[in-house]
């Protein structure tokens, strides 16, 4: 964004798939709604370049002209996100393959193999002659290249990848010796001889090396961010002044969202919360956080969301009155100077025809298009929010080459999911009213109190010795079960479990004890409760026992330990705790490192943040749950949601209330 002078609202605008007649009214309903941006142009490829080299830009630029005129700003997308289907007629290479040689086709979309270097050629000549000829249009406001990056092709198969793969891997390793080490292929008789033998991890009669699946997730990742940097290239060489932004999903496993965090001006997120899922604002909590985190606490954009019910869950549920309100400023109050929606104007065909939109099949006498133009309204009587930060004394760390690596094939445990663990930490934090960056392992840690670490299965010598002079430095930590085993390339690190950890945590984990499906066991001492998926055998080196298992086959084992290490402490979970215990833990170690909730004395299901700057702060307060909520402030202080009110030193916030 060019400027952060009020929080921008508006919708993916898809002008192609109606009458031109119709944009008129767009502009006046849009600016009856509060849109103050919209996203163009996503899927226009095959309407501005209908056969290859030829350009139709005469509709795109009334667009453009008619956005300008209404003065509201447009993130301007490549269009690159599906190839038109003349690109694969002519060049079927381009097309992706699965790992069991399956070709996907043309009908859907992202049906391009990310490592193609005709559909880079085709895409960055596209991107050339948009950019060039609307580098100094007054609606243009910041380039949004390519759409959801890896959401139907996360990784291709075909030869053409399989090429990519090997320069890749000549690239990492230098020699095939090297590689041959790092794969550790003497097991199974796997050995090369050159680069020109190996291929992806195609289907095998059983397990692929595991050291080729993570490289596989690595090169899949770089395939995809270089599609997006051959235009980013353009973009910057042509409109160097413009702000460029990609949509990433939440939690997506192919995209590592901190490697593509300094390529982009603004991060931006797509979020689709289910209305159905009870937890769903703290699922999203996650989410949100890691986005603020990415670029050290930089503004983002909310690029897409749901003004009611989606179209693509088995049962797609409208989300009530007051949700898509409350959803958004929970975005918001997380960091968002954007709020966006997939799409202004509800389409009458294709697959996304019952996705709702701003402007509903039934027009604006409907509720949903009440409430857009009422959060329009509220988003653009407080611009003063914009450009403003949050800090956090507490960092959860996440890591995506981890993440590939532990939910690999023949493991102690399959059931290992790094989005849950993820979650059911950092849900500890959120239930407790603290705020929370999301970071990867290689940061700075020494501003935070408290550093949190769910699960680094995969965890580099450089980030162990990080954590352990973070802790030395008189840091906490908190470190779960199954981190600190492998090296770069899924090796065993000698020495025993959690080798790198070991000193740092004070124990030895002679041996790995994952539970039954459905299997508990019982946890008690400093705190009390249940346990299960995972148990380890821990042996103390210096450490205490917080609490021990008290029945199963490990009774009377650590469960839970503490570790003095310098001027610090390193706490160990060798369990997963129930949702009780896993929160009395946390407010215990959050104790001992003195970190505290924004606001004390928060009710039940009321979310309360902080976004300060320029002399200004701002607290929000969101009630997530059933039922009405009264908040004490720490002062009196005015609702800038409602301009006629008096400061006040309580609030009550009705159901999916927001202060």
């Amino acid at each position: 964004m060019t400027a952060a002078s009020r929080l921008h609202f508006g919708g993916d605008y898809n002008p192609e798939q109606w009458p031109e007649e119709t944009w008129a009214e767009d502009m006046l309903l849009m600016k009856e709604a509060g849109v103050t941006m919209v996203t163009a142009g996503i899927f226009s490829w095959a309407k501005v370049e209908p056969r290859p080299g030829e350009y139709d830009f005469g509709w795109f630029d009334r667009v453009m002209d008619h956005l300008g005129d209404a003065g509201i700003r447009v993130c301007l997308a490549t269009m690159t996100a599906s190839p038109p289907p003349w690109l694969s007629r002519l060049h079927p290479e381009v097309l992706p393959e699965s790992a069991d040689g399956s070709r996907r086709w043309p009908g859907g979309r992202q049906h391009y193999c990310p490592s193609s270097p005709v559909y880079r050629t085709y895409a960055a000549r596209l991107v050339e002659r948009l950019a060039t000829r609307y580098a100094e249009h007054p609606a243009l406001d910041t380039w949004h290249v390519g759409n959801e990056y890896g959401c139907h092709t996360r990784q291709c198969y075909c030869d053409v990848s399989a090429a990519d793969f090997r320069r890749w891997l000549g690239e990492r390793y230098g020699t095939v010796e090297e590689l041959n080490d790092a794969w550790s292929t003497a097991f199974w008789s796997q050995r090369y001889d050159t680069f020109d033998e190996v291929l992806p991890p195609r289907l095998a009669p059983t397990f692929a090396n595991p050291a080729q699946q993570l490289d596989y997730w690595r090169f899949s990742d770089d395939a995809l961010r270089q599609c997006y940097l051959a235009e980013h290239a353009v973009l910057r060489r042509v409109t160097p002044d413009v702000p460029v932004t990609t949509n990433l999903m939440p939690q997506h496993k192919p995209v590592d969202a901190f490697a593509w965090a300094p390529h982009q001006d603004v991060m931006s997120l797509d979020y689709y919360q289910d209305p159905y899922d009870p937890m769903a604002h703290r699922v999203a909590a996650f989410s949100f956080d890691l986005m603020r985190s990415a670029r050290d606490g930089q503004p983002w954009m909310l690029l897409e969301q749901a003004p009611s019910a989606v179209n693509w869950r088995p049962r797609n549920g409208p989300k009530k009155p007051g949700t898509m309100r409350l959803w958004s400023w929970q975005a918001v109050a997380q960091g968002a100077d954007a709020v966006l929606y997939f799409q202004w104007r509800q389409s009458r065909g294709g697959a996304e025809k019952f996705h709702s939109a701003m402007l509903p099949h039934a027009g604006t006498d409907t509720r949903v298009f009440r409430e857009v133009a009422d959060l329009g309204r509220e988003l653009a009587s407080v611009p003063e929010i914009a450009g403003t930060r949050s800090r956090a004394d507490a960092a959860l760390l996440t890591d995506w080459n981890s993440w590939w690596a532990l939910e690999l094939d023949s493991h102690p445990s399959t059931s290992l999911d790094q989005s849950l663990i993820n979650r059911a930490h950092h849900q500890t934090l959120f239930e407790a009213g603290v705020a929370c960056d999301i970071l990867p392992p290689d940061r700075d840690l020494s501003a935070y109190r408290l550093v949190v670490v769910p699960n680094l299965y995969l965890l580099t010598e450089d980030d162990a010795r990080r954590l352990e002079a973070y802790v030395e430095g008189g840091g906490h930590l908190l470190v779960s079960f199954f981190s600190g085993i492998v090296d770069e390339c899924d090796r065993i690190r000698p020495g025993g479990y959690p080798a790198h950890l070991r000193r740092l945590l004070g124990l030895r984990t002679e041996e790995f004890w994952p539970l039954d499906e459905g299997a508990r066991v019982s946890v008690h001492g400093a705190l009390n409760g249940t346990a299960d998926l995972w148990s380890e055998v821990i042996h103390l080196e210096g450490a205490e026992a917080v609490a021990r298992f008290t029945d199963g086959d490990l009774a009377g084992g650590p469960a839970v330990t503490r570790h003095a290490f310098g001027s610090g402490t390193a706490w160990y979970l060798g369990t997963r705790l129930d949702a009780t215990a896993m929160r009395a833990l946390m407010d215990q170690v959050r104790a001992a490192a003195d970190v505290r909730p924004v606001l004390p004395g928060l009710p039940a299901h009321v979310q309360a943040t902080v976004r300060e700057g320029a002399g200004t702060r701002f607290l929000f307060l969101l009630n997530h749950g059933p039922g009405s909520a009264v908040v004490e402030l720490p002062a009196p202080l005015r609702d800038r949601l409602r301009p006629d009110a008096e400061p006040a030193a309580t609030v009550t916030l009705a159901p999916r209330g927001v202060a």
